[in-house]
């Protein structure tokens, strides 16, 4: 030991400041010989690439106290670098074991000293860390250390989290932002340091809620995609709401300053939201106030407003709140964005109002804001708007319109059903499907609903749909062209056509290849043989084996319709035709 002392001296020319840089680069040299060795030890090799870890920040921070020109009075680093020394040294013995093929022994007493080992370079590197968060150290000792490896362990995960969370206390904003764009690397890429975070690390959720506080943009906005990272697991929310966070989430909204800083505490409150007991807490903080006010501000980013109208819509599972909203202005601030220039704010927006009016009160007011004609317009096909618009706008309109004789006449007024039966010729697949809903949901509704529909021209339409790929959309369409022929005026109508009345018969055949729900073809046939025409057709369509054969299954309508065709004045008839 004095013969190295000496050399040191010597080489130093006894200038204490070059003493410790040698202290320093000799430290380093000595981690690094050792790192290399690990890659050869033949025992514990688990155990050593744990210590590995371990070594490769240590090494880090050493590195970036050698830069340090102004650390050669510090007494206490000289002191650690002293007893890492020694650590080191005892390491490479240890090494040197693990790599001996002929090393005769205990393996025992080896992995006990491997373990002590650890704790050893793990604490030394807890304190280097801690020297530079209380200023003892050199500024430089901040360096992000290099992130573990995917499938690195636990324990390697809490050491590169606990450096980083050691450089998230210096009071200085750009160490700050390196250390969260670091923090939040990680977070994405592997959820287990969102749990690390939340459940092991006690300090570390309380100081990113602590950091939203800052006025200092960057970190502010770093901080806010953190803890929105962590958030989207539901194990780590608790933690989050016990620190304070959906307080200080509101606040940031609050602000007039960064959009992005707003939109990433949006996304956390988002998903913090999607937990109904979380609920109460935000409207206690004025969250419903403040969301509804991004939702009207022309300024407010579009991803903004989405995630607003979200979070909204979660509050509103909570009767108490939803009342809230609307005494707020909830209404007029949906109805207004539900005109918005950008399709994804519009969406939302008509989603809100939807969800308002489930409540009978709620849907009055809503409709007598003239949203309908907005609604319609979307329907629109030579508008630009997306199939999806259009299926909410559907829905929409449904759950207005649909059980209110008032709403009805002002929907049928507004061109709804010419946008309909267009949308059910030409429309998309998806669309055509919820076209088809509305219009047999409006089928069911009333009989001038039905008279209306028939003026329209959907009857064609509907015959058409009975030969889709979708099973679903046959049975849809057959029911609403069911409900159609309720009304006398429309069956004089469908009968006009020849091919209508013939394509439901051959639709009835047990072999057709895009079957339909009999129910109602029946239905729709026994509606229709009131007219002699009619029956006429039916017999001299050779499609009369059809119904003998339901008939004799006991399907009632089947049985009717054969009676009907059996009387006195078709009976002679149906005689030559059954016996050709």
């Amino acid at each position: 030991m004095d013969s190295e002392m000496s050399e040191e001296r010597e080489g130093c020319g006894h200038n204490p400041p070059q003493s410790e840089e040698i202290s320093l680069g000799r430290a380093s040299e000595l981690i690094t010989a050792l790192i290399s060795s690990t890659y050869c030890v033949r025992s514990f090799p688990l155990k050593w690439q744990l210590i590995r870890g371990k070594l490769e920040q240590l090494h880090s921070g050493l590195l970036a106290a050698a830069d340090r020109g102004d650390s050669t009075n510090n007494s206490e680093l000289m002191e650690l670098l002293k007893a890492m020394t020694s650590t080191l040294k005892e390491a490479q013995v240890l090494a040197n074991k693990s790599s001996d093929e002929s090393y005769g022994g205990g393996k025992l007493l080896l992995k006990s000293d491997l373990e002590i080992l650890s704790s050893k370079v793990e604490v030394q590197f807890t304190i280097l860390s801690d020297m530079y968060v209380s200023g003892a150290a050199a500024h430089s000792l901040a360096i992000i250390l290099s992130k573990p490896e995917v499938g690195a362990s636990r324990e390697d995960m809490k050491i590169y989290l606990r450096d980083l969370i050691s450089r998230l206390k210096i009071r200085d904003s750009q160490m700050r932002i390196r250390a969260l764009c670091a923090l939040n690397d990680v977070l994405h890429e592997d959820e287990k340091y969102a749990r690390i975070m939340a459940v092991e690390m006690s300090d570390g959720v309380s100081l990113l809620v602590k950091l939203l506080e800052q006025g200092e943009t960057g970190v502010q906005e770093e901080a806010a995609e953190g803890i929105s990272v962590i958030a989207g697991f539901e194990s780590s929310r608790g933690a989050l709401v016990v620190a304070g966070v959906i307080a200080q989430l509101i606040r940031v909204l609050e602000t007039t300053g960064s959009q992005l800083a707003r939109a990433r505490a949006a996304r956390a409150l988002k998903k913090l939201t999607e937990n109904s007991e979380n609920a109460w807490s935000v409207s206690a903080q004025g969250g419903v106030s403040t969301l509804l006010k991004i939702c009207s501000d022309a300024h407010s980013s579009g991803e903004l407003i989405r995630s607003a109208c979200d979070i909204l819509k979660s509050l509103s599972s909570v009767d108490e709140i939803k009342r809230f909203m609307v005494e707020e202005g909830a209404v007029s601030v949906f109805v207004k964005l539900s005109g918005s220039k950008e399709e994804s704010s519009k969406i939302k927006a008509i989603e809100f109002l939807t969800i308002l009016a489930s409540d009978d009160d709620m849907k009055h007011e809503v409709v007598n804001q003239e949203v309908v004609g907005s609604l319609v317009q979307v329907l629109d096909p030579s508008s630009a708007h997306t199939s999806k618009a259009r299926q909410v706008a559907l829905r929409a309109i449904e759950s207005l319109c649909f059980s209110s004789p008032s709403s009805m006449n002002q929907l049928l007024s507004s061109g709804f059903l010419d946008r309909v039966l267009l949308l059910l010729r030409n429309g998309e697949i998806c669309i055509q499907e919820s076209a088809l809903n509305a219009v047999s949901r409006l089928c069911g509704l009333s009989e001038t609903s039905k008279k209306v529909m028939g003026d329209a021209g959907f009857m064609p339409e509907l015959v058409k749909l009975l030969e889709a790929k979708s099973f679903q959309v046959r049975e849809v369409a057959a029911e609403a062209l069911c409900g159609m022929m309720s009304i006398q005026r429309n069956r004089r109508r469908f009968i006009q056509e020849d091919q209508n009345v013939n394509r439901i018969l051959q639709l009835l055949d047990p072999e057709e290849e895009k079957p339909v729900a009999k129910k109602f073809l029946l239905s729709a046939v026994l509606s229709l043989t009131d007219n002699d025409g009619v029956r006429r057709k039916i017999i001299a369509s050779g499609c009369m084996k059809y119904l003998q054969k339901l008939a004799e299954t006991d399907v009632t309508d089947a049985k009717k319709i054969v009676k009907k065709l059996s009387g006195n004045r078709f009976r002679s008839i149906l005689t030559r035709i059954w016996s050709s």
